[in-house]
This record gives structure tokens, C-alpha cells and sequence, in this order.
């Protein structure tokens, strides 16, 4: 591989865009959760619910400040690196990240004050409604980012002038054809990912014998979200999988390791692609199976690389082992949100050690998994940034392998702080566990609950 400017500009990005999606994908899940346990509060008036929404706003707005940050940097590289890029899909991408900003950021940025400072001023049911205008927002967000990549999937809605896209019809270019699939499996992944971290940390305080019913209150709450989240990510993922397949076949190529088009495909569990020589170096496989999967038909005929020529293949090995990385990881998560929910069947949950280990363990893996599914994207698109329309190579602005080496030092090493300070109050705020609650916070408890009939039978 040649590092030039197109191959480090690339990199760049990749680097930012992959630390700066952590932040959305937790935040958008935790959003949610902060408004259930929010609605539970004011539901039971149980303060416990409030030490939850507490601890875990606190945690929220760390995860939000350093994901606004980092999500800035992103639109100035568009410019810098990528201007020919930007310069002929500004009509299209332009007006969806304006509406992000427009409907999304402003009605995030506008409540989460209220939300993280405003409880004693506002009261419990105007704060609701504010924790809930930034957890819609933050899923508005997630909609028109996520139809601004979309669209450079599966482009639509538009005609081309003088090298330009302009956009003939909003509707079509905004939900283009891999939207749905693609928005409805980023969310979950935001949810899932949340759902394990919350899991994380209260089998932590579980373990430890701290804040008890702070810890099982936690615990149970995260296990239904991820019981909930983790078998419709899996029917999600099949359903956009099916819809690569139909729009983006070589990304589903590349995903198979699959050179040659054939009937009754196998699915490869491991290879070791050779994209120089266009093989596999090894195979592991289960006979007809991806043809059974892709084609519902077990001698169903599936296109390989062989049908493009070789500089427009993706690179297939980083693809092929992202995917696996990403399956294997949503594999394990469903196995853990299946093993929570037998325990809490029999109600062992709280008592099986075994389990809360591996619920600490599993913290990472919603990350990992957000992080591979983003590289199978994105790499699985290559040798398009416009797929089939405009080259990542036409894309780059006339900068110097050496000016993009610099920044992207410079990156490393900015995000390497950034990262650590982040972890080591995170870190902090979760050994020190939840406070207690405010005596104010008491006298609004007390307010909501005198101001309603008491509810019954209420033990959750």
C-alpha cells in the first residue's frame, strides 16, 4: 500500500469519525434509559429511580460533551481533505447535516441544561419533558446522520450537472434505499450498547456488595433493555443484510469472501483473503449455507468479485474479519441477555457470580461491535465515497501526504489525552457511586406524590 494523501486522508478520517462514534452510540441509548427511569421516578415517587437518573445523567453528559467535540472536527476535515467531494454533494449532504443541526442539536442543546441542572427549578414533570426533548433528539440526530450516509450508500433522488448532484426529489434522497435498514440498526446498536455498559456497572457494584438496591434496581432495568434490544438487533441485521445483498452486492461479496460467483455458496466461518491473487489462502466453511441465507435458496446463486474489475473491489480481508468481529460480539451479547433473563426466570440474577462477571466483561463489546459494523460500512462502499458514481480517489483535496500526516499526528495525540481523561473520570465517578438524594429532591418527591393517589402493588 501506497501512503499517499488519498490512503492518509482516509485514515484520518477513519480515525476521528471511529472515536467520535462512540459517544452518539451511548448517548443515544442512554438517553432513553435516563427517560424511563425519569418516568419511573415520578410513577413510584421511589428515590432509588432518582439515584439512577442522577448517577447516569452525570455519566451522560460526559459521553455528550466529548462526542459534540469530536463530532465538530468532522465537517472541517470535509473541507480540508475532501474538498472535491464536498463540493459536488454540498446540495445534497449540505441541507441534511443543516437539518441535523436544525432539529436535532438545537433541541438537545436546549433541554439538556434543564435536564442535568433545572430539577429544583423547574419541577419533576416540566424536567421530564426536557429529558425527553434531548432523548428524541438525540435519535432525530442519529436520522439524519444516518440519512446523509445513506444516501452516499445507495445515492438516490437526485441528477447530476457538470459533475454536481442536485437534488429532484427530497423524499427519495432522504429515505434512499438503505436508510430504513441502516437507521433502524444504528439505534438499536446505540441501545444495546448502552444496555450492556448500565449492566457493566451495577454487576460491578453487585459483585462488591455496594449500594444494593441502587445496584439490583440497575441491573434489572439494563437486562430488560438488552433482552428487548438484542433479538431485534438480530432480525435487523439479517434484514439489512438482505438489503446489501440487493444494492451493494460486492460489500456483500467482500463481506462472504467470496471471489467467484457460484451456486450454492458456502458460508465461510474463517479465511485468510488474498486480494493480490484473488483467492482465499484458507476456507472454513458450511456448504450452501450463505447462498440459503442471501438467497433463500439453498443452490441460489451469489455474486462474486469476479463480476468488477479488480480497482473496483473493496479491501476484502479488512471487511471480512470487521464483519465476523461484529457478529461475534452481537452473538455474545444475545447469549448474555438470554442467560440474564433465565436467571431472573429463576430468580438467581442477582446471585450468580459467574454471570455478574461476565456482564462486567461484556462492557466493551456493544462498542467493539458499533466500531466493526461502522468499518464494514465504510470500507465494504470503497473504491466509492458516491457509490458507483464518484471515486474515493476524485475525492481528495491537493494536500501533501506530509500535511495529512501532521494532523493526523496531531489527532492521535489530541484524542489520546482526550481519551484517558475521559476514562479516568468516568472511572471516578463510577467508584464513587451514586449520592444521595438532595433533601429539595425529597421535598419534590413529596410534592408529586401528594399531589396523585398513591400507586399500588407497585414493586418494581
Amino acid at each position: 500500500m501506497i501512503w499517499d494523501a488519498v490512503v492518509l486522508s482516509r485514515l484520518q478520517f477513519a480515525f476521528t469519525v471511529g472515536f467520535h462514534i462512540l459517544f452518539p452510540t451511548f448517548t443515544i441509548g442512554l438517553a432513553s434509559f435516563l427517560m424511563v427511569l425519569e418516568a419511573s421516578w415520578i410513577k413510584t415517587g421511589k428515590p432509588v429511580y432518582l439515584q439512577l437518573f442522577r448517577f447516569w445523567s452525570r455519566i451522560f453528559a460526559l459521553g455528550f460533551g466529548v462526542g459534540v467535540v469530536t463530532g465538530v472536527v468532522l465537517s472541517y476535515q470535509f473541507g480540508t481533505n475532501f474538498g472535491p467531494f464536498t463540493a459536488a454533494t454540498a446540495n445534497v449532504l449540505g441541507p441534511l447535516l443543516g437539518y441535523e443541526v436544525l432539529t436535532a442539536f438545537f433541541l438537545e442543546a436546549g433541554f439538556i441544561g434543564v435536564m442535568l441542572f433545572g430539577l429544583e427549578r423547574v419541577g419533576p414533570r416540566q424536567h421530564f419533558i426536557a429529558t425527553c426533548c434531548v432523548a428524541v433528539g438525540t435519535v432525530i440526530s442519529a436520522f439524519w446522520i444516518l440519512s446523509a450516509n445513506s444516501w452516499m450508500q445507495t445515492p438516490a433522488g437526485f441528477h447530476l450537472i457538470d459533475g454536481k448532484f442536485h437534488v429532484s426529489n427530497w423524499l427519495e434522497a432522504i429515505f434512499n434505499p438503505s436508510f430504513p435498514y441502516r437507521f433502524a440498526h444504528m439505534v438499536l446498536a446505540a441501545y444495546m450498547t448502552a444496555a450492556f455498559m448500565v449492566l457493566g456497572v451495577h454487576a460491578w457494584y453487585m459483585l462488591r456488595g455496594e449500594h444494593p438496591d441502587f445496584a439490583r434496581k440497575g441491573l434489572a432495568l439494563a437486562l430488560l433493555m438488552a433482552a428487548i434490544t438484542a433479538p431485534l438487533q438480530a432480525v435487523i441485521g439479517d434484514v439489512h443484510g438482505q438489503n446489501s445483498f440487493a444494492h451493494q452486492p460486492m460489500k456483500v461479496a467482500a463481506i462472504e469472501g467470496r471471489w467467484e460467483t457460484m451456486a450454492g455458496a458456502p458460508l465461510l466461518l474463517f479465511a485468510l483473503p488474498n486480494q493480490k491473487e484473488a483467492r482465499n489462502e484458507a476456507e472454513i466453511g458450511i456448504p450452501k449455507l450463505a447462498s440459503l441465507i442471501l438467497t433463500h435458496d439453498a443452490d441460489g446463486v451469489v455474486p462474486g468479485l469476479d463480476q468488477v474489475e479488480a480497482k473496483d473491489r473493496p479491501p476484502v480481508a479488512i471487511v471480512f474479519f470487521a464483519f465476523r468481529l461484529m457478529v461475534g460480539c452481537g452473538t455474545a451479547l444475545l447469549v448474555l441477555a438470554g442467560w440474564g433473563v433465565y436467571l431472573a426466570w429463576r430468580r438467581k440474577l442477582y446471585d450468580n457470580r459467574l454471570f455478574l462477571r461476565a456482564a462486567i466483561a461484556a462492557v466493551p463489546l456493544g462498542f467493539i461491535a458499533t466500531i466493526s459494523g461502522w468499518t464494514v460500512a465504510e470500507v465494504g462502499r470503497q473504491p466509492w465515497t458516491v457509490y458507483k458514481l464518484m471515486r474515493t480517489s476524485d475525492s481528495v483535496s491537493h494536500v501533501t501526504a506530509g500535511e495529512v500526516s501532521f494532523s493526523l499526528a496531531l489527532f492521535v495525540l489530541v484524542y489520546g489525552c482526550l481519551l484517558m481523561a475521559l476514562v479516568y473520570y468516568m472511572l471516578r465517578m463510577i467508584v464513587q457511586g451514586p449520592k444521595a438524594i438532595h433533601e429539595n429532591e425529597e421535598v419534590l418527591v413529596g410534592r408529586e406524590m401528594a399531589a396523585r393517589p398513591p400507586v399500588q402493588g407497585d414493586d418494581a
